[in-house]
């Protein structure tokens, strides 16, 4: 036990503190409000506080508990909200009301629940840490399976199905003259990546259902991606969409220091949002952690490791899961408070010089791994990290920092968003750099036309940002016809492929198959378009033909209607091949 000997905001310091480690969880004074150490010299310890620290005083005693901060891992996870330390929030509610009181801390699972547990493992077997012992069925949609802890190994002596709770054991092995009770319950500290047996490079991309996504710049199932933005330019709403329509099997949301409005608007729809998948309410799979910036700012910090490690938990069970993360700017601004208390030396824009790298140790606990056990099993941990640039200056270090990490970037435009162009991903400056990997899987998978249909739309934009500049200067009419005909073929890869509606029922999300059809629509259009320009036709016939209209709606066909784009094709050949010259 140490005092108190100086309080700076969320920085606490406390002598007699020689026997603690670095980042062991502490008690401060007598109301119990937890802390971490995040600094050692000697005797005196430098702790970050997760609670407000107002009337705290000097001489107040700090403890030890002599553990690194961890989650509670185990049944129940799915369907939970909790705070940036892993306190589940109707608890917390439930214990205080409305306002939080300091100290108050609750376990994340119900430890008093019964969950039916059934064994896959039989006595006799010979098992290893993360080895499936049984499952319990979560809830409708999530099977929770029950893994050897790791450290653990050796013979089953006992297991049996029926009703336990998460601390009740389900099994014991034996490994020599060595007894192991195994429970539903694992503990981890977040700060340490779980381990895994091997890393995979990427080669099957998250589909998404977002075309500007999907087609151009596609994410890999265990890669890593950023979405750095402006206000207003619909950071927030396109996780949304990629946390309701992602073929992840579970979707962790870590709002991280976004304002208190946004994350209301995430616990009042993810409730009631319907997996379209399954057709259970979506937070039948989902993990919410809530950190909303007018929480105290160091929690904010172990809210993104705390989100993680549940993913990582899942992942080891063989599930594909996507972490989104709302905001890491935020996250980045609890470093650059703590290390200015902590009077380290500062770096670009105050910022400390470890940001890089810490933002490295977050991102690289990310990808597609072979799980450890006995049996061939693989999962997946996707990272999508949104960032917050102050005025939309992409040159700030968090922004940059994260460019020399992430290998997808999708730069949202304040342009695009207030011309209500969304998703407002700019794909003059947006990158993928997992396109050359996956495409042999969509020629595999979607179509082996696919990918030069994408390279094809690629290079309409670019010609069109090149017209453009001709345009504003002399007008449509001064372009030849050729050059027109490319200005209108990318307006309409802008406006009726690009551009999608989220809170659309139809077009909010587009499979594949889909997409690859819309695409062949246009980029067909304007190949054949070409081809009769060079027969003599003339360019106001082909651009005012009647198929132009229903490209232009083929967005909002069902995708068990699929078959109508193959008769829009259909007519817009047969309209084309019909033109007359310009001189007949």
């Amino acid at each position: 036990m140490g005092k108190i000997v100086k309080i700076s905001g969320p920085l606490i310091v406390a002598d007699g503190m020689q026997d603690v480690k670095m980042y062991d969880v502490v008690r401060v004074s007598d109301k119990g409000l937890i802390g971490e150490v995040i600094e050692l010299r000697g005797d005196k310890a430098s702790i970050q506080v997760y609670e407000e620290t107002s009337m705290l005083g000097t001489g107040e005693p700090v403890t030890s508990t002599e553990q690194p901060l961890s989650v509670e891992l185990g049944p129940g996870l799915i369907g939970g909200i909790y705070d940036g330390i892993q306190r589940p929030l109707a608890a917390l509610n439930a214990l205080s009301g409305d306002r939080i009181d300091r100290g108050v801390s609750a376990p994340a699972l119900d430890h008093t629940k019964k969950w039916k547990f059934e064994p896959t493992a039989k006595k006799g077997d010979k098992l290893v840490a993360g080895d499936v012992l049984g499952t319990v069925k979560e809830n409708e949609v999530v099977t929770h399976r029950v893994m050897v802890p790791f450290g653990v190994s050796g013979t089953i002596d006992k297991i049996s199905a029926g009703e336990y709770t998460v601390d009740d054991t389900v099994a014991v092995l034996t490994d020599g003259k060595k007894k192991h009770n195994v429970c539903m319950l694992q503990r981890w500290p977040v700060r340490r990546g779980r381990p895994y047996a091997e890393k995979l490079p990427p080669t099957e991309p998250l589909i998404t259902g977002q075309r500007v996504v999907d087609t151009l710049f596609p994410i890999a199932r265990g890669g890593v991606a950023a979405v750095p933005g402006p206000f207003g330019s619909g950071k927030t709403v396109l996780q949304h969409a990629l946390a309701k329509w992602s073929d992840a099997d579970i979707i962790v949301y870590v709002g991280c220091g976004e304002r208190g409005n946004e994350m209301t608007d995430v616990l009042n729809e993810f409730p009631e949002l319907i997996d379209p998948k399954t057709g259970y309410p979506l937070m039948k799979r989902t993990v919410l952690i809530a950190n909303t910036s007018d929480m105290p700012v160091a929690a904010r910090e172990a809210s993104i490791y705390t989100g993680i490690t549940i993913a990582e938990y899942y992942r080891d069970m063989g599930y594909s899961v996507a972490i989104m993360a709302d905001s890491t700017s935020r996250w980045a601004e609890a470093l650059r408070e703590m290390s200015g208390r902590l009077q380290e030396m500062p770096g670009e824009e105050g910022y400390p010089a470890y940001l890089s790298s810490r933002l490295a140790e977050f991102y690289e606990r990310a990808g597609s791994v072979r799980i450890l056990g006995s049996t061939e099993r693989l999962g997946s941990v996707t990272a999508i990290g949104a960032v917050s640039p102050p005025g939309g200056d992409m040159s700030e270090p968090v922004s940059q920092a994260t460019l020399r990490i992430v290998k997808v970037f999708w730069g949202l435009s304040s342009a695009l968003a207030y011309k209500r162009h969304f998703p407002a991903i700019d794909w003059l400056v947006s990158y993928s750099l997992y396109s050359d990997r996956l495409a042999e899987w969509f020629t595999r998978n979607v179509d082996e036309r696919f990918n030069a249909y994408r390279t094809e739309i690629s290079k309409l934009l670019q010609e069109e940002a090149k017209l453009d500049e001709i345009v504003r200067l002399v007008g449509m009419d001064a372009l030849s016809p050729r050059d027109r005909l490319t200005m209108e073929a990318a307006k309409s890869v802008r406006e009726d492929y690009l551009h999608q509606n989220s809170f659309h029922e139809v077009d909010t999300y587009t499979s594949l198959e889909k997409q690859f059809k819309m695409l062949r629509l246009i980029v067909d259009f304007y190949f054949q378009a070409q081809r009769a320009l060079d027969r003599g036709a003339d360019i106001n016939a082909i651009l005012a033909l009647p198929c132009r209209e229903s490209i232009g709606r083929a967005k909002y066909i069902k995708e068990d209607e699929s078959a109508k784009l193959d008769d829009i094709y259909e007519q817009t050949v047969k309209e084309l091949n019909e033109l007359k010259r310009e001189d007949e």
